[in-house]
């Protein structure tokens, strides 16, 4: 593995940096405390090609590697976790499965739009009693013609009633479990199509988290994502590529907390002369910094591996573990160096301890990620 990043990778977190800088981290603060969802910055995103970053050019993205794509997600998360989240769960989750398994009529119809930022995606597997357990989705699609019923609902959807499609894992034959799901592109305003609740959250408070409702939603049968019967597979592909993802936004939280913790350690004095001159606070200093590039490297590690076809479901999971883990352990740390300060609203590394949280709960929980290792390492 060649650990200098290309020209191309350079210019894209270059890019992505500056942006993120400009036009999110002023921001940040404001949109945390209102909860408002980012549209203006999203557009905005569209025209940089953000939205639609390893789709191939020839269906409206720009067509880059996984390591570029995790370089531009660490640079957003640095600046804002919602803005992060709500990038990388329509590029993962949505644009991803459609670019694989798409047929070139689904691709022409929904991912152009998506890869070009003129429609936002979400995924939606997670129900009241199916989260880590996706053979207990009970979300139904019954044959009617040429259409598919699909009654049920889902919840804590990123997005969820902000995207213009969503991919819907539903159960088509209940009785085989995991073996029965199948994915359908839904289009948001298809009628039987409502929104229930939107979450009030701890942390990623400008995305839209909120629950899903189908009552005999008519669906066309084109819009079957992959196969009829193999929506596990689609998952799980997807996931195993999300995760490399939601890894590289908890190293943005990390590095980002990392950064305030020593920018704070210059400026604050007790005793005479900066925190920073102390060993305490040096060592605290020595022992982020060094996870923080740990954790950097596996995500990259992943990203490296994708780009060559090769299996991740380990390392991706492996680099979300690892990574969240380190997200929450240097965001409280940051936080403990800024003693009081760091508990008020007034300083950043306040949200981005009440953010790096979720990194242990979404795309699967850092218990499912040791599940996945442990069952590959066992192969």
């Amino acid at each position: 593995m060649d650990f200098d990043l290309t020209k191309e990778q350079l210019m894209v977190r270059s890019t992505v940096r500056s942006f993120a800088e400009k036009e999110i981290k002023p921001v940040a603060q404001q949109m945390d405390a209102s909860g408002e969802f980012p549209w203006p910055i999203l557009r905005k995103m569209g025209q940089l090609n953000m939205m639609g970053m390893t789709v191939p050019r020839e269906w409206g993205g720009a067509g880059v590697d996984s390591v570029s794509y995790v370089l531009a997600i660490e640079e957003l998360a640095k600046a804002c976790g919602s803005t992060s989240v709500i990038m990388a769960v329509h590029n993962s989750v949505c644009c991803h499965p459609i670019n694989v398994f798409g047929t070139p009529a689904q691709k022409e119809k929904y991912l152009k739009p998506l890869a070009e930022g003129k429609k936002l995606g979400a995924f939606a597997l997670t129900e009241p009693g199916a989260g880590s357990d996706a053979g207990a989705v009970r979300t139904t699609a019954i044959l009617d013609g040429d259409n598919y019923i699909l009654n049920g609902n889902k919840i804590f959807i990123t997005s969820g009633c902000e995207a213009d499609i969503l991919l819907v894992t539903v159960s088509t034959e209940p009785p085989k479990g995991t073996k029965g799901l199948t994915v359908f592109i839904v289009e948001k305003g298809t009628p039987g199509f409502t929104y229930g609740s939107v979450e009030d959250k701890m942390g990623v408070r400008a995305s839209a988290t909120s629950e899903l409702v189908f009552e005999n939603c008519s669906i066309p049968r084109e819009n079957m994502l992959g196969d009829l019967n193999s929506g596990f597979k689609v998952g799980m592909m997807t996931l195993d590529s999300s995760r490399i993802g939601i890894a590289a936004q908890a190293v943005g939280f990390a590095q980002a907390a990392l950064e305030e913790a020593v920018k704070y350690s210059k400026e604050r004095e007790q005793f005479g002369r900066p925190i920073g001159k102390f060993q305490a606070i040096q060592w605290m200093l020595a022992e982020m910094a060094t996870k923080v590039a740990a954790a950097r490297f596996l995500v990259h590690r992943a990203a490296w591996m994708a780009d060559r076809g090769q299996k991740i479901s380990k390392e991706s999971a492996m680099a979300k573990l690892y990574a969240s883990r380190i997200a929450v352990e240097v965001a409280n740390n940051a936080l403990q160096i800024h003693g009081g300060y760091g508990y008020t609203k007034d300083y950043a590394v306040e949200r981005l301890f009440r953010e790096a949280k979720i990194t242990e709960i979404y795309e699967g929980t850092s218990e499912v990620q040791r599940m996945v290792i442990a069952r590959e390492s066992l192969r």
